[in-house]
Parts: C-alpha cells; structure tokens; sequence
C-alpha cells in the first residue's frame, strides 16, 4: 500500500538537505500553479510554437541547475523560486521568438523584482468568461470579452497583477506581497481595491457574478 504524499514542508527539508530528488516532487506539486501562471502569460502570438509544458520543463532543467546557488542564499519560499525562475524562462522565450515586438507588446510588470511577462487582458478575461456555462450565457460571452477586457485595460496594471495573483494564481497575501515587494498591509488594500474595481466592471455585465 503506498504511503502517503510528503508534504511541501518535508520536501523543502529534503531539499535544504541536498536531495535533488525533493525539487523533481516540489516541481511536480507546484505545476498545476505553474502552468496556470505561465497560461496567463504566454503571449498568444506564440500559439503552435511555444506551449506551457514546454516552458515548464525548460523550467524545471534551469531550476535544476540554479538549484546549488539557491540553497547556498535562499531567498525566498520554493514555491515564489520556482515561479521567479519560470517567469523568467518564459520572458526569454518571449524575447527569443518575438524580439524588438516585446517592447510594444508592453508585456513586461517592471514592479517586479525580477520583472516577466503580464497576464494578458485576453487571457484573464477568457478566464472570467469560462464560468458562463448556461446556454444563455454562453451566448453572451463572446459579446462580453471585449468589453470586459477593456474594463480591465482600464485598471491600473499593479491592481491588475495582484489580482491574478492572489485570485488566478491562488498565492497568499505574504506571498503577493514578497513577489511584488510591497508590505502586507499595501498588498491586501491592493487587492481589496482591484476586486472592487472588477466587481464594478462586472456589474453591468449580465451572468457574470451570478456564475
């Protein structure tokens, strides 16, 4: 009878321990968030060319080898490394197929201590919309993505990052905060303020907050 999965906390201390096979199982029990990042993210002209699994192994090979300098400093939690180091692979992916395209695109958070790519208004807005399961709401949706990703072109892009965050991305409040190095108390009033605003835009937008 197999045993039960190790917790995050233990295979952090295997891994603080040097076992290399602790980042494969924390890599794997972090992917489902990783992939969700990188969805938001990954710039749709890059559709048939890049995918999300690629990123996430190209990743997971440049964790494993970053892996000696983090635990020589560790900075930070393992689940923000293993982000920071996905965000970054993913922005060199974006500056490798789309180059100079990049600073038009826009695509850059520069709040970030190690900026990436933003979650685009597209894909978040095609996330808000995937809750409109009725007939009668499916047949609204179309109609109510371009709105609605202009309501959220109109939130600040701070507002909006940490929405995705704490919402799509599911970190907590200490985990927002770190990654965007604001403090605690910035970083839940931020967030407070950005749904808000969202649930302001949503408003007048039938279906959307029944669902």
């Amino acid at each position: 009878m197999a045993g039960k999965p190790e917790s995050a906390a233990r295979l952090q201390e295997r891994l603080a321990g040097g076992d290399k096979d602790a980042l494969a199982e924390l890599f794997s029990l972090h992917r489902e968030r990783l992939r969700r990042m990188v969805e938001l993210r990954l710039d749709r002209r890059l559709n048939g060319r890049v995918s999300a699994s690629d990123v996430l192994q190209d990743a997971y090979l440049e964790a494993l080898k970053r892996l000696p300098h983090y635990l020589d400093k560790p900075e930070m939690p393992v689940l923000l490394w293993l982000r920071m180091v996905t965000g970054q692979r993913l922005t060199d992916l974006h500056r490798q197929h789309l180059g100079a395209e990049m600073r038009d695109a826009g695509r850059e958070v520069p709040l970030y201590r190690n900026a990436m790519p933003q979650a685009t208004t597209v894909s978040l807005a095609a996330q808000l919309a995937a809750g409109l399961e009725s007939p009668s709401q499916a047949a609204i949706r179309g109609e109510a993505l371009a709105q609605l990703e202009a309501a959220l072109d109109k939130m600040e892009p701070l507002d909006r990052e940490v929405l995705v965050l704490r919402h799509f991305e599911e970190l907590s409040n200490d985990e927002v905060a770190e990654v965007l190095g604001l403090k605690k108390a910035a970083a839940s009033n931020r967030y407070v303020r950005a749904l808000q605003r969202l649930r302001d835009a949503l408003a007048g937008m039938p279906g959307f907050l029944e669902s």
